[in-house]
């Protein structure tokens, strides 16, 4: 008999998903996709079909793989993915259900979770076709409103209630802050990228202009369109949970504000109006939005988009990945560098 890893993957991955599912039996995959997102995780969409008592039933799954050597290296944990969306699952933010964690890697070669696969789609705000929908979209106006109200939503549920307390709640002050700068410092040294004066002056004044916190929130850490779920013009879905943190909703909120996320547009997230997003935010959460903290921020993730880049081009260079789009990462430090220096007052 031929060993389990010389079968196909799709047919290792009907045999688990029958063991977890043992009153039915004909198990088939059906819609398969294998999309080719994100930068940590490869992701299989499809319908699990089955029979059982007689009848025929149907459950559509989303199936994520750890690829091994992805750009957040040890920050990247599918189980601490799953943990989260279990805690998420009875609260009003709408996420993915999670079904199954599993670490061994004889099954399918190496850890993966599977989830619900909600209803929707996830247009690139990058490309043409997916600045159309959020211009659209932005003109009827439901979507925008959507939008600002699942962030909401995130950064006023109870953490405490929901388990969450397992992502480490920072002391008050400085504390947050210091977290982040700590974690992303010591991606940029595994890195192996020779120091950067520029990224080595933004690091010192962050260190030395760390906001004070006294509000302490569950923090997504990349909320922007291209991390959500649109289906009837509204967010069905708050996906990619691998840069959650306890810590001060205004990280998410300069997220937004972030110039970065826009392409040719004033639209935040190239579908909120600015004013808009101000009002309804503010109303909805009872939170007022400091811009000086946003803009420091900002230059955080200045830092943590270098950390990024650094990472996934070293792995393309040290021989631990073949991916295409690593090795590009390499271009865009010196870009992220250049506009850090501004902000700094070069």
């Amino acid at each position: 008999m031929s060993d389990v890893k010389d079968r196909p993957v799709e047919a290792r991955i009907v045999d688990y998903l029958a063991s977890r599912l043992p009153e039915g039996r004909d198990f088939t995959l059906q819609n398969v996709q294998r999309i080719a997102v994100g930068w940590s995780h490869e992701t299989w969409l499809f319908d699990l079909v089955w029979r059982e008592n007689g009848q025929t039933r149907q459950r559509p799954l989303c199936l994520r793989r750890d690829p091994g050597n992805t750009l957040l290296r040890h920050l990247s944990s599918l189980e601490e993915q799953f943990r989260v969306l279990q805690c998420l699952a009875d609260t009003g933010l709408p996420t993915p259900r999670p079904y199954w964690f599993e670490s061994d890697p004889a099954i399918l070669d190496s850890p993966f979770l599977v989830m619900e696969k909600v209803p929707g789609s996830c247009p690139n705000p990058w490309g043409r076709e997916g600045r159309a929908f959020y211009q659209a979209a932005a003109d009827r106006g439901v979507l925008p409103a959507s939008f600002t109200q699942a962030l909401a939503t995130l950064h006023t549920l109870d953490w405490r209630a929901a388990g969450l307390e397992f992502l480490g709640v920072p002391q008050p002050g400085t504390d947050f802050a210091r977290r982040e700068i700590a974690k992303w410092k010591q991606l940029i040294d595994l890195s192996g990228h020779p120091p950067e004066p520029i990224l080595t002056d933004l690091i010192a004044w962050l260190e030395a202009n760390a906001p004070s916190v006294d509000r302490v929130t569950l923090v997504h850490g990349a909320y922007r369109t291209g991390n959500l779920l649109i289906h009837d013009d509204r967010i069905s879905a708050v996906l990619d949970w691998e840069l959650q943190v306890l810590g001060d909703p205004m990280y998410d909120v300069a997220y937004v504000l972030s110039d970065l996320n826009r392409e040719g547009t004033p639209l935040l997230s190239n579908l909120v109006d600015r004013d808009s997003f101000y009002r309804d935010y503010e109303t909805a959460t009872g939170f007022t939005i400091d811009d000086k903290v946003c803009r420091y921020y900002n230059a955080l993730y200045a830092m943590r988009s270098v950390a990024f880049w650094m990472s996934a081009s070293g792995l393309y260079a040290d021989g631990k990945s073949q991916d295409m789009r690593l090795a590009r990462t390499a271009w865009s430090v010196p870009v992220v560098l250049e506009r850090a220096a501004r902000d700094l007052g070069y």
